[in-house]
């Protein structure tokens, strides 16, 4: 038996959201860090991945496309405000005395390594 197509473009392109998801997670612990939670919501908004490597303690952001194209536009500045805000929601939650807090955005594409963001929001001074 097959699984059934999905024929709304919003759920396949969730259903592969959440695959580049799995796949960074996999690039985190390959590079050292330990996942701590994943999809994390807050009113704000929503943090992919959340991890942790010695005292830094990183919010993720992820963005899967097809094509590597496609990645060059993926983030912006609406888009990482909202997950500032929600990082900042969750710090207290996460982060213990002394860490270094930040947030990392990571561009995912099938066939190729992902480009990383480190530090990718600097708030306002």
């Amino acid at each position: 038996m097959t699984a059934p197509r999905l024929k709304d473009p919003r759920l396949k392109a969730e259903r592969e959201g959440r695959r580049g998801e799995r796949a960074a997670a996999w690039y985190l612990w390959l590079t050292g860090w330990r996942v701590l939670d994943r999809r994390v919501k807050t009113q704000r908004g929503e943090i992919d991945l959340i991890a942790r490597k010695g005292r830094t303690l990183c919010f993720v952001e992820v963005k899967w496309r097809r094509t590597s194209k496609g990645l060059d536009t993926a983030i912006d500045a609406y888009r990482l405000r909202r997950v500032a805000d929600a990082a900042v929601a969750l710090a207290a939650r996460y982060a213990k005395a002394g860490d270094d807090v930040r947030i990392d955005v990571l561009l995912m594409t099938p066939g190729r390594w992902p480009r990383r963001i480190v530090n990718a929001w600097q708030p306002d001074a």
